[in-house]
């Protein structure tokens, strides 16, 4: 008979970009092994991979880029691929951030089709603080958290090519896409931080740990 896994080995990928120490401990209290790791090998044996990131769009791909062939694989081989705040908008395929700062097109990982935009000028840059998630589709991170709070800090949002990427929206004078997923739905990320976000993180972070387990 066998022995079903209880624990999940997570790799964080660390490119020098990461809100590290939280995202290692908030996986850690949802039950996860957690390993730092700045070697693309070490995502083999891995039960999924997060990606973690704070800063410019460019900045975290140019640092990324020792990562992108082996994080595309393992993503495109069904892998549980988590990305969080920037790491989230670097699943896309551009940003805007990168025109922004005359930088010009910083290509993504185009895990997930889309583009990352900037908030209106009407709107207050960055949006910070606590706000409420809308799920709008069903999908395993999420179970269980609509309608709660998660913590934001950003002034870059996803825009997906295709609208059904959208898992859940929040409202910021018009509502934007807080959580997206890919097609096969082992590629997401969240807009927000989990590890900021008290029960309601704490709730995603489990859900991930689960799906790891499952898939």
């Amino acid at each position: 008979m066998s022995v079903r896994q209880t624990t999940a080995d997570v790799v964080v990928v660390d490119y020098g970009l990461g809100n590290l120490r939280s995202v290692t401990r908030g996986l850690e209290r949802a039950g996860a092994d957690v390993s730092l790791s700045e070697d693309p090998a070490e995502f083999d044996a891995a039960d999924g991979i997060v990606l973690p990131g704070v800063g410019a769009f460019s900045e975290g791909m140019d640092n990324a880029g020792p990562f992108r062939e082996a994080l595309v694989e393992q993503a495109e081989a069904g892998k549980p691929l988590f990305g969080i705040c920037l790491g989230m908008q670097m699943l896309l395929t551009t940003s805007e951030e990168a025109d922004h700062a005359g930088q010009g097109d910083a290509e993504g990982l185009d895990l997930i089709p889309g583009k990352n935009v900037r908030f209106s000028r009407d709107q207050t840059v960055p949006h910070m603080g606590w706000n409420e998630l809308d799920v709008t589709r069903d999908h395993p991170l999420v179970e269980g958290v609509d309608g709660e709070h998660a913590y934001f800090v950003h002034s870059y949002y996803a825009v997906p090519d295709d609208e059904n990427a959208t898992v859940a929206t929040t409202d910021y004078g018009a509502d934007f896409a807080s959580v997206v997923a890919n097609d096969a739905g082992n590629v997401f990320g969240t807009q927000f931080h989990p590890e900021k976000s008290g029960e309601t993180g704490l709730r995603i972070l489990r859900n991930y740990v689960d799906y790891c387990l499952d898939h």
